[in-house]
């Protein structure tokens, strides 16, 4: 598996106002515009190892990501900013950081507007990356999708793998429960056949895949102090999230049955009664 196209960052163009890592569309030398996550922001660098792993696996699964690279900063970024915060935010980011590509002219997703670009088929897909990886962050309140070329996206993947935050607890039992906040999740109700979804892509993801996953990780985030009170050494912490991944993964998968409750649970309840103004 070839490594993240990695560049460095040449020109801080615009924060964008949402998000634990404060993130902001940035110029990078011969690689265009990407969308930063810093990994001096709040939620610091585990955040950003979150959102390179969903994002590759969601880009084994074939599922629509915006292409991932990592962008460097160097001490000198940023400097003729005029916020200070973003000043502060720069300066403790030294270094490597994920991007996302910039998709120029996408809006956020609406399931009444747009909800036909998303087929039953695909929504049963993201559901099931979603409860695999325990990413709360795709309710209808903030669906972390946009709509680009009639295509959606999935963005914002700093929050899933909320195990990371607490390894000492979580042993094999903790690894595969079932995700009950999938109940939120916006696609659950337009979503297809879970089990095909399952089938398919535990398939995918096979033991080879996922060390290949793993081992894209940049050393730089691994070694992150925020990563080395947990561990270490680089390997431990790479092994560590391999271990989480595989196991998690391995049959009989209670997130998926939990999915499939969830929706028939929803599908049971009655329809909202519409209410005109006259």
């Amino acid at each position: 598996m070839t490594q993240l196209p990695a560049f460095t960052a040449t020109r801080y163009v615009q924060p964008l106002r949402e998000g634990g890592t404060l993130p902001a569309v940035v110029e990078t030398h011969d690689g265009g515009l990407y969308v930063v996550k810093f990994r001096g922001a709040g939620q610091g660098a585990k955040a950003l190892v979150a959102e390179l792993l969903v994002g590759m696996i969601a880009e084994a699964l074939h599922l629509p990501v915006p292409g991932l690279a990592l962008i460097e900063l160097l001490p000198d970024f940023g400097q003729t900013e005029p916020d200070p915060e973003i000043q502060d935010l720069l300066r403790a980011s030294v270094g490597v950081n994920v991007g996302l590509r910039y998709l120029d002219g996408a809006f956020n997703f609406q399931p009444a507007s747009a909800g036909e670009l998303v087929s039953p088929e695909l929504a049963a897909r993201i559901v099931w990356l979603d409860a695999y990886t325990t990413n709360p962050d795709r309710t209808a309140r903030n669906p972390n999708l946009l709509i680009h070329d009639r295509r959606p996206y999935l963005i914002d993947h700093g929050a899933a793998l909320y195990a990371q935050h607490n390894w000492p607890g979580v042993d094999e039992a903790r690894t595969r429960t079932p995700f009950p906040l999938i109940k939120d999740h916006v696609l659950l109700a337009r979503a297809g056949d879970l089990h095909a979804a399952d089938a398919e892509a535990a398939a995918t993801l096979t033991d080879d895949v996922l060390a290949g996953i793993a081992d894209r990780l940049p050393d730089a985030l691994l070694a992150d102090p925020a990563l080395a009170r947990d561990f270490a050494s680089v390997d431990e912490a790479r092994a560590r999230y391999l271990e989480y991944l595989r196991t998690r993964i391995r049959a009989p998968r209670a997130f998926v049955d939990e999915a499939v409750a969830a929706r028939d649970t929803l599908a049971r309840e009655p329809r909202a009664r519409l209410h005109s103004r006259r």
